[in-house]
């Protein structure tokens, strides 16, 4: 059963910085795609960031200041946020492709659904404030 926890969450000032974990177990083999997706209240769930080996994908409004990494010794994917800014408040959720719905062309271009992220993890609140 493979399961994703997040964590790194919390409550800081516009312009501050939190670095998000995600703790991948439960599988044998590597996903074909990793991301980091978000939902704030009201609002549909978005991605952010999404991996394949060395190829990321990143959101126009993240680009420059959030950045996608994996630790594949660790099983951890991982994701940097600078210059936060308040509209970046959101749950945040880390999610895998263990299907092989997604290539890896498809996940470094930003070509995909959250229906094709067949595994996801409880979320880690981020909070920023002006």
């Amino acid at each position: 059963q493979v399961r994703l926890v997040e964590s790194g969450g919390g409550s800081v000032q516009a312009g501050g910085s939190l670095r998000l974990s995600c703790a991948a177990s439960g599988y044998t083999y590597s996903s074909s795609c990793m991301g980091w997706f978000r939902q704030a209240p009201g609002k549909e769930r978005e991605g952010v960031a999404t991996i394949s080996g060395s190829s990321t994908y990143y959101a126009d409004s993240v680009k420059g200041r959030f950045t996608i990494s994996q630790n594949n010794a660790k099983n951890t994917l991982y994701l940097q946020m600078n210059s936060l800014k308040p509209e970046d408040s959101a749950m945040y959720y880390c999610a895998a492709d263990f299907s092989f719905r997604i290539s890896s062309r498809r996940c470094s271009g930003g070509d995909w659904s959250t229906s094709d992220f067949g595994y996801w993890g409880q979320g880690t609140q981020v909070t920023v404030s002006s």
